[in-house]
């Protein structure tokens, strides 16, 4: 079963890059035909932000449990908060793509939050 969670984990992370890295939105071309609209997840008033910190929680979740019993256990949790970062300071670079802070912010704490429940799952785990 952990050989399955780490296949996802690894095809979550694959699919982040590429549609964080791809000049257009990918989601937005399949779902309306158009390179130019970020779809949203939920409606907010944050934009997309909510997408970022949704799929960066889901995949850190999904890591970090895969590598709860791994001594990769924390560089899983710096690997995902070092690439957040990363991909987003990328979208100055990339055409048609644009570096947003709240979409940053999105994206750390969809780690942070993550791995504070892992730790708090590790922290009951023990009593």
């Amino acid at each position: 079963m952990n050989k399955i969670f780490k296949t996802i984990f690894n095809i979550s992370v694959l699919f982040l890059i590429i549609i964080s890295l791809w000049p257009g939105s990918l989601i937005g071309y399949f779902l309306y035909g158009d390179w130019g609209t970020q779809p949203d997840l939920i409606k907010n008033p944050f934009g997309t932000a909510i997408n970022h910190f949704i799929y960066y929680f889901y995949v850190s979740l999904i890591g970090l449990f895969v590598y709860l019993k791994s001594e990769n256990f924390r560089n899983i949790f710096y690997g995902l908060f070092s690439l957040s970062v990363i991909l987003e300071l990328l979208h100055i670079i990339i055409p048609n793509r644009s570096f947003q802070i709240v979409d940053l912010m999105g994206n750390i704490l969809g780690v942070i939050i993550a791995y504070s429940i892992v730790k708090v799952y590790l922290f009951f785990k023990k009593l």
